[in-house]
This record gives structure tokens, C-alpha cells and sequence, in this order.
């Protein structure tokens, strides 16, 4: 049994105890902290110098990582460069072929054009009884000079056929020639007997056999229509596949495997300078 003041002097002997603990405890945590920071501080050193493992490794994996993407891009690269140049170079090929077959097609068709005047022209010279002295004129017209201080004013033509004489002011001798074939055609539909018939003029046969018959092409005993594959064939030339589009009276389009459109004359097809067969690749 303790009286009063043992059980007083037992508390404050329990909290005087209590306090040095609790003083104790302060001092360990503030040194534990003072560690653990100079710690802290000392691997943020290490950090900055480049010398923490823990900063390292992850920089090496990095930069591992880093060296394989930037080889990569850089093939990835190239090859699109090469692509580039390669769709390029094919868009310059088909760009000086198109040019090319476009330059044929129009040479052909300039040769057919004045082929056709000629024949006309020939002709119209057989057929139609035109003075020799016109074309004589024509010929020492082309071979003068022309004065420049002389006025643009032709001379009066007089025709010898007439009763009665014409003149023609600031006309070519080409215009003249033609009115007076119209005259000519004219006096030969309305009097055939005033007109000395010749023999007429023999025209130019043709090696294949080609029309067009309602938006249809007839070639060498076959049938051809819009939408169908054909293969072109000219000589010293490769074959080429196209595809009708349209049929036209004396020509036939079609279209190349490239996008590209060209024609054909249905002539230059009768006179063997173009091919057709039916393509069924």
C-alpha cells in the first residue's frame, strides 16, 4: 500500500521518464532525417554528374532505343525517296510515249488529210474541164515577186468561155481556181453534152476491207463495237492493247491501258498502215 505521496512522487518519476523518451525520440528522428537527406542529396550529385547506376542504365536503354529508330527512319526514308524518283521517271516515260503516239497519230492523220485533198484535187482536174491557161497563170503567179509599192489589187481575170467578160477584184488565184471548178461542176450538172467526158480517173484500191456501219466497225470480216478490246499492230512498231470508245463515220477512238486517248482513221486502216485484231487476254 503507498500513501499519497509515494504515488506523487511515482507519477512525476513516470513523466519526468516519459519526457527524456519522448526527447530521445525527437533527437533519433531529427537525425535520421538529416541521413536520409544528405543521402538524397548526395545520389541528386551523382545524378547530375552522370555517375547514379540508377540514371544509366534507363539513359542506355534510351539511347539504344533512340539509335535503332533513327536507323530506321533513315531506310524509311530512302525508300521514299526512291519511290519518288520512280513514280517520277515513269511520269516522264509516259508522258514523252503519249507525246510520241500523239506526234504519229497526228503525222497520219496530216498525211491522210492532204492524201484525200490530192485525190480530190486530181479528180476534180480529170473530171472538170479547166482552161490550161488558168493553172499557166497560177504557176508564173507563184513564181513573181510581189512589189511592195505595188497596191494589193489583182488584175482582172477574163475568161475566154463566156460570150461576154468577167472580172474578180482582190481574189487569190486559188479562190478564183476554185469558183471556177463550182462554175465548171455546175455547167456539167445542168449540160452534160457542153462537157467533153473523159475516162474516169482510177482511184487508189485498198489492201483490207474497213467501214463503220451504225456506231460499228467492219474490218477484214470482222465485227468491232464499243467497249471491246482490240490490240493495234503498226509496222516496226510493238502491238498495243486498247479499248473502244467510239465509232464515228470515218474514225474509230479508243482508249490505252496508261489513261490516254488517241484515234484512228478508218482510211489508214483500209490503206494497211494500222492493224486490228480482237484481243481476248
Amino acid at each position: 500500500e503507498m500513501d499519497d505521496e509515494d504515488c506523487e512522487r511515482r507519477r512525476m518519476e513516470c513523466l519526468d521518464e516519459m519526457s527524456n523518451l519522448e526527447k530521445q525520440f525527437t533527437d533519433l528522428k531529427d537525425q535520421l532525417y538529416k541521413e536520409r537527406l544528405s543521402q538524397v542529396d548526395a545520389k541528386l550529385q551523382e545524378v547530375i554528374a552522370g555517375k547514379a547506376p540508377e540514371y544509366l542504365e534507363p539513359l542506355a536503354a534510351l539511347q539504344e532505343n533512340m539509335q535503332i529508330r533513327t536507323k530506321v527512319a533513315g531506310i524509311y526514308r530512302e525508300l521514299c525517296l526512291e519511290s519518288v524518283k520512280n513514280k517520277y521517271e515513269c511520269e516522264i516515260q509516259a508522258s514523252r510515249q503519249h507525246c510520241e503516239s500523239e506526234k504519229l497519230l497526228l503525222y497520219d492523220t496530216v498525211q491522210s488529210e492532204l492524201e484525200e485533198k490530192i485525190r480530190r484535187l486530181e479528180e476534180d482536174r480529170h473530171s472538170i474541164d479547166i482552161t490550161s491557161e488558168l493553172w499557166n497563170d497560177e504557176l508564173q503567179s507563184r513564181k513573181k515577186r510581189k512589189d511592195p509599192f505595188s497596191p494589193d489589187k489583182k488584175k482582172p481575170v477574163f475568161s475566154l468561155t463566156f460570150p461576154r467578160p468577167y472580172i474578180v477584184y482582190m481574189l487569190q488565184d486559188l479562190d478564183i481556181l476554185e469558183d471556177w471548178t463550182t462554175i465548171r461542176k455546175a455547167m456539167a450538172t445542168l449540160g452534160p453534152h457542153r462537157v467533153k467526158p473523159e475516162p474516169p480517173v482510177k482511184l487508189e484500191k485498198h489492201l483490207h476491207s474497213a467501214r463503220s456501219e451504225e456506231g460499228r466497225l467492219y474490218y477484214d470480216g470482222e465485227w468491232y463495237g464499243r467497249g471491246q478490246t482490240i490490240c493495234i499492230d503498226k509496222k516496226d512498231e510493238c502491238p498495243t492493247s486498247a479499248v473502244i470508245t467510239t465509232i464515228n463515220h470515218d474514225e474509230v477512238w479508243f482508249k490505252r491501258p496508261d489513261g490516254s486517248k488517241s484515234k484512228l482513221y478508218i482510211s489508214q486502216l483500209q490503206k494497211g498502215k494500222y492493224s486490228i485484231k480482237h484481243n481476248h487476254n
